[in-house]
């Protein structure tokens, strides 16, 4: 493979295989030094035109729309007015490159990715660059969150052919589909170091006419060994390998990447990774007794504490920014994703579980406030993400963070107030600044701001306890708690004012899914009917607009339309394996919650579906998409690891284990069998790649309890028609009583709250 520019940036995108899993860093912030551009080839490319030719001109977008105008997709649509003879992926752009023998130009992205913005307007904005793409190639844009499939599969081979991977990613593809040249993020010209986007295109037009053949080849020559080294099969293997082993190797991995001082798992950018914090309460709670037990509780608690006191996590109006640009967790990555909250809301309700410690709980439920206030459709539904940037002030252009980032004269205004009983004079302002780290000069280092846009603004990240912020001017901890949060809601109001960052309203089955997760199990956790009443309604949402009775089939996407209403496309994109697998979790951790055995029901239904559909037969496994779905492209993958989401065949995992419980079909244990005996190979090789899946694997391996609480004893509903031997249970002297079971053999009856805790713990 050659390189068409200087070495790829270190932290670009996902890096699958390669230490610990990262959280699909989608793009890179401004605030990255590294913004090189790679370029990965399967044939060699010729080099030259290195910093020899001068901008192009730019020009404002033209006013007549292209094709991208009849799109649901926000992504698309901010592409509409583009002069490129944009397509969207289809049978139509492939009949068109086929017919004109013409390259296709895949450009992959999303609506609040900050480098996506960056290429759109220096390059896709640009009249030159226009009419090469429209002219030589066949230009197709995708979102990546409404095909995954899509984006997967170029994904791999752009990662495979070069050493990092992001977005917005750039492939170049024969009309039949198989890609040969692939980058992400380009400026339009050349640099010293850097390739530029005209050149390319002028490079690649120029192969394709002179050495297509060659290219050809080497492009099914490339396809070929991806195909054989992205393929997951169970082989001669019968079973799964020991999760002792595999436990043991995934912490000890952890344990080794771990940041002793400000928790986390890398130096920078860092990635919040539930999945890992996940694993690693479920280690401890195998551990409870040892020392590495003890390690791994440490190590998660540690994490999300100083994640919540630091600058990823919005103070102001609650929520977490999608990534810290620096080891400290100070400096974010400012978009808002929906998955984030999703599973993070669940993380900090897991702590607060195991610690007692109401930080974390008051953490969980500032998320699903934010949740329920920005990113909620008043039918139920959730949107998918708010972007990084946004004006500073009308009609200003948009900068990463603007909407976020305060400076201490605004902080002054705001916050005048003296604050009676300290030791020396103060105001609110003055307090709050001193507890958040605001400084006159600003608290983002210079190196963070390369090109010296963010100076005198400031990130709020806790900088001391309360009790030290109290000590230091002489009052009481609740008198500062109340003067911080007063001060806090103030900035809120304020910020109201501000222009707002574009909010991505597409919604999707996969993401709501976690997010019924989410409000289900902090609100079970926490004891918060309305909580749960949030994921009773996003589950109503999903089945009546997510989901085609007909078929029993889920529809990936739908789309806030005007006055409230839900649109979707035409014709409708179709569910993926993890918006199954995710609505799966989302209605078996609802049941629980709510005991409405309707969402059990459905949960199994679906699973059904899912097997019908994405089952790998011959392997084991699932595939991620619908062998119809993803025809015409070079491969059908399955995802193999987890990263800012878990692998959808991880949490399928669990959910046939579930499932398995709840109905005793043994169809659903075989083919959890199955499944991470086709994983085995992974998890031995680098299992803290997967480490939803390891627990996975721990959870089949061990003896589960299952705690069954008959509260009407009624032997007609239709957990007791699954399960027959629940028939034989009966409520003691008419109260709700718990029994502990394992194996399908059943403990005394119980009706003392203490009496179960004793007997869980033993």
């Amino acid at each position: 493979m050659s390189h068409l520019s200087s070495p790829p940036p270190k932290h670009k995108g996902e890096h699958k295989g390669h230490g610990l899993p990262r959280g699909s860093e989608r793009g890179s912030s401004p605030r990255d030094k590294d913004r090189s551009v790679t370029v990965s080839s399967s044939v060699p490319m010729p080099a030259g035109g290195k910093g020899s030719r001068t901008n192009c001109s730019q020009s404002a977008p033209q006013k007549t729309p292209n094709r991208l105008i009849n799109e649901k997709s926000p992504y698309l649509l901010q592409h509409a007015y583009n002069p490129v003879d944009w397509y969207p992926w289809g049978q139509e752009a492939f009949d068109k490159a086929r017919k004109e023998n013409k390259p296709i130009f895949l450009s992959v992205g999303y609506s609040t990715c900050h480098w996506c913005h960056m290429m759109e307007e220096e390059s896709f904005q640009n009249e030159e660059i226009g009419r090469l793409l429209s002219e030589d190639f066949v230009s197709v844009k995708v979102d990546r969150e409404e095909r995954p499939d899509v984006d997967k599969v170029y994904m791999t081979f752009v990662q495979a052919t070069s050493s990092g991977g992001g977005w917005p990613m750039s492939v170049w593809l024969t009309p039949n589909l198989q890609p040969f040249v692939g980058g992400t993020y380009f400026p339009p010209e050349d640099g010293l170091t850097r390739v530029g986007f005209r050149t390319v295109l002028l490079r690649i037009r120029e192969q394709w006419k002179q050495n297509k053949k060659t290219l050809l080849e080497n492009s099914q020559r490339v396809t070929t060994a991806l195909l054989a080294r992205s393929e997951i099969s169970m082989g001669d293997r019968q079973l799964p390998p020991s999760a002792a082993t595999m436990n043991s190797r995934c912490f000890q991995q952890l344990d080794e990447g771990y940041d002793e001082e400000y928790g986390g798992f890398a130096e920078a950018p860092k990635f919040p990774t539930p999945v890992i914090l996940s694993f690693l309460f479920s280690y401890w709670l195998s551990h409870r007794l040892t020392q590495d037990g003890s390690r791994a509780q440490q190590m998660a608690l540690h994490t999300l504490k100083m994640m919540a006191n630091g600058g990823i996590r919005d103070h102001v109006g609650q929520g977490f920014h999608r990534y810290s640009t620096d080891r400290q967790w100070h400096v974010p990555h400012f978009e808002k994703m929906l998955y984030d909250q999703a599973q993070l809301t669940v993380a900090y309700s897991q702590a607060f579980q195991i610690s007692g410690d109401e930080f974390y709980s008051d953490v969980a439920k500032g998320i699903l406030q934010y949740v329920a206030r920005n990113l909620s459709h008043r039918s139920g539904g959730f949107y998918s993400a708010e972007d990084a940037d946004s004006p500073p002030e009308r009609g200003m252009r948009p900068k990463e963070g603007a909407f976020y980032l305060w400076t201490v004269k605004e902080v002054q205004q705001l916050l005048p107030e003296h604050v009676p009983g300290a030791t020396e004079p103060l105001t609110s302002g003055q307090l709050l600044m001193k507890h958040y780290g605001l400084t006159e000069a600003g608290n983002i280092s210079p190196s963070q701001d390369p090109k010296g846009e963010l100076q005198g603004q400031n990130v709020l990240t806790v900088r001391y306890s309360l009790e030290l912020t109290a000590a230091r001017f002489g009052l009481d901890v609740e008198a500062v708690q109340t003067l911080l949060n007063t001060g806090l809601e103030k900035l809120f109001q304020a910020r109201k004012h501000r222009p707002k960052p574009h909010l991505d309203s597409k919604m999707l089955a996969a993401w709501n899914g976690l997010m019924v997760s989410g409000f289900a199990v902090t609100g079970a956790v926490l004891g918060q009917e309305r909580l749960i009443n949030y994921a009773i309604n996003g589950a109503k949402f999903l089945k009546r607009h997510m989901f085609d009775v007909a078929s029993g089939r889920l529809m990936r996407t739908c789309y806030a339309g005007s006055g409230g209403t839900v649109e979707h496309s035409n014709p409708p994109c179709w569910g993926f394996l993890e918006d199954y697998t995710f609505v799966v979790r989302g209605l078996l951790d609802l049941y629980e919650a709510s005991q409405e055995s309707a969402w059990l029901e459905w949960a199994l239904r679906l699973q059904d579906t899912q097997d019908r559909l994405f089952w790998d037969s011959r392997g084991g496994g699932y595939f991620c998409s619908e062998a119809e779905l993803g025809a015409g492209l070079p491969l059908r993958l399955k995802d193999d690891q987890d990263g800012a989401e878990p692998s959808a065949n991880s949490v399928s995992a669990h959910n046939l284990l579930r499932l398995h419980g709840f109905t005793g079909h043994k169809d659903w244990m075989d083919k959890c069998v199955c499944l991470l005996t086709a994983f085995s190979e992974r998890m031995r090789r680098v299992p803290v790649a997967l480490p939803e899946m390891v627990r996975a694997l721990s959870a089949h391996q061990q003896t589960l309890k299952q705690v069954l609480i008959l509260a009407d004893g009624d032997p007609s509903s239709f957990l007791s028609r699954q399960l027959p031997f629940l028939g034989t249970l009966r409520r003691l002297e008419d109260r709700a009583t718990a029994y502990v079971c394992e194996n399908q053999a059943c403990s005394m009856p119980i009706t003392e709250p203490c009496e179960l805790r004793k007997l869980l713990h033993q």
